[in-house]
Formats: C-alpha cells, sequence, structure tokens
C-alpha cells in the first residue's frame, strides 16, 4: 500500500523516489526494450551514442573541469597529501594549544599525560579513541545526509583553506576573483549544519541547526561586506595582489571598523563563546552534532578547526599584510606567525566570556555590525573620492 503524502518532504521524497527508480529501469530495461522495437521499425536513432562519450574526450573533459575554479581548489586539496597533512597538523596543533592556553587561563594544567612533555601527543591519544569507537546511528536518521555532513564540513573548509596564500610562491589557489569564491564557500556552512539538525530527525540537534542557521546568516552579511572596503581600497578582487597592495601600510590601519567586524563575525561564523548558541551544552547536550560519534563527531571538529585556521589566515592577509615583513626571515614564517596570534585572539574568549542570549545575537549582528560595515564601506569611498586615500596605497 502507497504511503500517503502528508506534508512537504514526503512530497520530495517521492519525487526523489521518482527519479532514482526511472534513472535505474530507463538503461536497464528501456534501451533494450528500444532494440528490440528499432529491428522492427527502425528508429534510426543511436542511444548509446547519445548517451557514452569516447574516453579521450571524457579525459579531456574531466581536465577542463579539474583546471576551472573551484574545482581546480577541491581537488587539489582532496588528492594533494602534503597540503591535507599540513591542514591536519595545524588543526591538531590548534586544539592542544586551546586546551593548554585556557589551562593556563584558568590556572589548571590542562593535557599532560599523553607524551612526555606537556601532553603533546593528547590529540594523536584523542584521535586513536575516536577511530576505535563505534559509529552508532539512530534508527530515525535520514542516513546518506546524515553521514554526508562531517564530510562535506570538511570539504568546504578545506576549499576556503586552499584560497588562503602563505606566501609569495606558496599557495594552492590564486584565482582573480578569490574574494568572491570566499564569499561563495562560506555561504555553504550554514547550508550544512542545517542539514546536519534535519537529518539527525531529534530535537535538539535540529533546534542547534535552526540557531546555526540564524545566527550565520545574522553574521555572515557583515562577515563579507567587511571585506568590501580592503577590495575598494586594493582595487582587486585577488587575494595575492590585495595582500602585495599592503608593502606600505597594513589594512588593519586603513580599515579598523573592518578589521573588528571581520573579527566579531569570524567568532559568530565559528560558533565560538560568546557565540556557541548552537551548541550550547546546557541546553542543547551538542547542537547540531548531538547524534553523531566516533569519528563522525572528529570530523565535525576537524571541519571547524580547520575552518578556525582558514578564517584566521584570511584575517592575516586581508589586514595584517599577509606574508609581509623584514626579509631576514621567508615569509611563510611571518604569515604563520601572524595566523598564530589571530587565532590565539580567537581561542581567547572562550575562557573569558559568558555565552550571550540568543536574541541580543541577532540583534546586535543585524543592527550593529550590519550598520558598522555599511559605514566602513561609504565611509572608504568618500575618504578615496576626496584623495586622502587612494587605490592601492596610502
Amino acid at each position: 500500500m502507497t504511503k500517503e503524502i502528508t506534508n512537504f518532504e514526503d512530497f520530495i521524497r517521492r519525487i526523489l523516489k521518482i527519479v532514482f527508480w526511472v534513472l535505474l529501469f530507463l538503461p536497464l530495461v528501456g534501451v533494450p526494450v528500444y532494440y528490440l522495437l528499432d529491428t522492427v521499425f527502425h528508429f534510426g536513432v543511436d542511444v548509446f551514442g547519445l548517451i557514452t562519450v569516447h574516453p579521450d574526450q571524457l579525459i579531456s573533459l574531466q581536465l577542463q573541469l579539474i583546471s576551472t575554479e573551484p574545482f581546480h581548489s577541491l581537488f587539489i586539496w582532496t588528492t594533494f597529501p602534503g597540503f591535507t597533512f599540513a591542514a591536519l597538523f595545524v588543526t591538531f596543533f590548534a586544539m592542544l594549544w586551546e586546551r593548554k592556553l585556557l589551562a593556563k587561563m584558568q590556572l589548571r594544567v590542562g593535557p599532560q599525560y599523553a607524551g612526555k612533555y606537556e601532553g603533546i601527543l593528547q590529540m594523536v591519544a584523542d584521535l586513536v579513541k575516536l577511530l576505535f569507537k563505534e559509529l552508532v546511528t539512530p534508527n530515525a536518521v535520514d542516513k546518506p545526509i546524515f553521514w554526508s555532513v562531517p564530510f562535506a564540513s570538511m570539504a568546504i573548509a578545506g576549499a576556503l583553506l586552499s584560497l588562503v596564500p602563505l606566501g609569495p610562491n606558496t599557495y594552492l589557489a590564486d584565482p582573480p576573483i578569490g574574494v568572491i569564491m570566499i564569499f561563495a564557500i562560506i555561504g555553504f556552512f550554514p547550508i550544512v549544519t542545517l542539514l546536519a539538525g534535519w537529518a539527525s530527525n531529534s530535537k535538539y540537534p535540529f533546534l542547534g541547526g535552526l540557531r546555526a542557521l540564524h545566527q550565520m546568516i545574522s553574521y555572515e552579511i557583515p562577515l563579507i561586506l567587511s571585506l568590501l572596503g580592503v577590495v575598494i581600497l586594493s582595487g582587486t578582487l585577488d587575494i595575492m595582489k590585495v595582500v602585495v597592495s599592503q608593502e606600505g601600510i597594513w589594512y588593519i590601519l586603513l580599515q579598523p571598523i573592518g578589521a573588528i567586524v571581520f573579527f566579531i563575525a569570524s567568532l559568530a561564523e565559528l560558533e565560538r563563546i560568546p557565540f556557541d548558541l548552537p551548541e550550547a551544552d546546557t541546553e542543547l547536550v551538542a547542537g547540531w552534532v548531538t547524534e553523531y560519534t566516533g569519528m563522525g563527531f572528529g570530523a565535525v571538529f576537524l571541519g571547524i578547526y580547520i575552518k578556525l585556521y582558514a578564517l584566521s589566515g584570511l584575517f592575516t592577509a586581508f589586514f595584517l599584510g599577509g606574508w609581509l615583513g623584514p626579509s631576514f626571515l621567508p615569509p611563510e614564517f611571518w604569515f604563520i606567525l601572524k595566523t598564530f596570534f589571530v587565532m590565539t585572539a580567537m581561542l581567547i574568549p572562550r575562557g573569558t566570556m559568558p555565552r550571550i542570549r540568543i536574541d541580543l545575537m541577532i540583534r546586535a549582528g543585524w543592527t550593529r555590525l550590519l550598520v558598522l560595515s555599511f559605514a566602513n564601506i561609504f565611509l572608504t569611498m568618500l575618504l578615496v573620492s576626496l584623495g586622502i586615500f587612494r587605490i592601492g596605497a596610502l
């Protein structure tokens, strides 16, 4: 007996089922039947010629796809082992540094036993623990979406990280519209969190997903607008050229409002205190990640910490001159050093600030940061038009 359609979700499921069975039976049944009828009626159409591609043409199409952005960055991030290892190493270091930093701030010891020096192997121990934990799938979840979210989270964060240049010759991708690509990639994060909450089919993850959606939308718009002042001053959407244009003076001195807005909006995008409402443990257990166990849970947080490093690197590139510094040390060192300090500044609020109320948080995003972002844009345009600032330099 066919299940009755009672809501929009059932309607979408029914449509997807029909599409699935059509795609399955069309080549298995429809094509053979067509060729049987073709022997009698002589239709004169080669069906296999329509749905197949010559191997040489297919390889050429694949190479063209991989060579275009953003697929080029995604392909390199997922297949280039050196970059993947570096991202995971930075993620592990960020987690360990956060735990030790907060412990010192709160007069605690922090990780101590895993490793001979200051618990340096604690993250390896946690990784081994998560790898050997059982992957529990609740009965009511939408399994394909539920298990695709952790890896989608890592992939999107990795795509964002691939746009961060470490040095003049050390970068993964240098698209001419890198700033636009940042905006496009950041827009995927609310979708992933909402899908995680919805696919879990549980009240706590769903509430956490809705909170994350409201929070990210409220703060992603100021985050994007805060970079437009930098774009106006540099006169380019290329991230590498934005860094080079800061040889005379860093944009944090010319764009203090934009830098403050970007920093606060990044904290909200990362769901870090005081903006950790989607994962408020006293209210929602673990928010939209409540139902994940084992390495599924670990993959979600790997994606979050990769995003932390990526946003810290973007702040360095846009406001702190990127790799620019004294020439007696390599440029990559200066970039990593600046990014380390920015990351530390993003970690400190967790040990010093309380959680903000959700209505105050959303109101601050729409009424304060958004207004400051527009004010920064208009002020920058005014100063450029008056000749006080000129595009590309002070």
